[in-house]
């Protein structure tokens, strides 16, 4: 098993602490010492310029996905050059009312090298098996859909 870590740091640069006066700008700090500027999202007073926790989620399934895929693809002796995604997440409403990252698609784009290429049937097999042992798919309850690119 292991651990993963973050320190999350905000401190208000505002003369009041009104909802719509506030700042949603803080920092986060990843193990290793990497710093990443975070918001909330622009819909709810952030900054388009940072990193907002929705963003996040969906770039991490995304990151997920793909790191599993080639780890798939590479046990199998398939060569990858390239690997595009361009992943969008769809925030809704639960049946208590509640927002949520209900939906996300990936749309990847892979280019293969070499010799040894898969069939349309083969990389079809390595999404739903990229799907069904990413971490962070398996993490959450939001519904994850691969529609790779034709």
């Amino acid at each position: 098993m292991s651990e993963h870590r973050a320190t999350i740091a905000w401190k208000r640069t505002t003369p009041d602490f009104g909802y719509d006066t506030y700042n949603r700008q803080h920092e986060w700090v990843i193990e290793g010492g990497l710093a990443i500027p975070a918001s909330s999202a622009p819909e709810y007073r952030g900054h388009k310029d940072r990193l907002d926790p929705e963003r996040a989620l969906v770039g991490a399934l995304s990151s997920c996905h793909m790191l599993t895929f080639l780890a798939i693809a590479a046990r199998k002796k398939f060569v990858v050059d390239a690997y595009d995604d361009d992943a969008v997440g769809v925030m809704t409403k639960n049946e208590k009312g509640k927002m949520w990252v209900s939906h996300v698609t990936l749309h990847p784009r892979i280019t293969f090298g070499g010799d040894h290429r898969p069939s349309a049937e083969e990389i079809a097999a390595m999404h739903h098996s990229a799907h069904e042992n990413c971490f962070i798919a398996n993490s959450v309850m939001t519904q994850v859909v691969v529609e790779p690119a034709a």
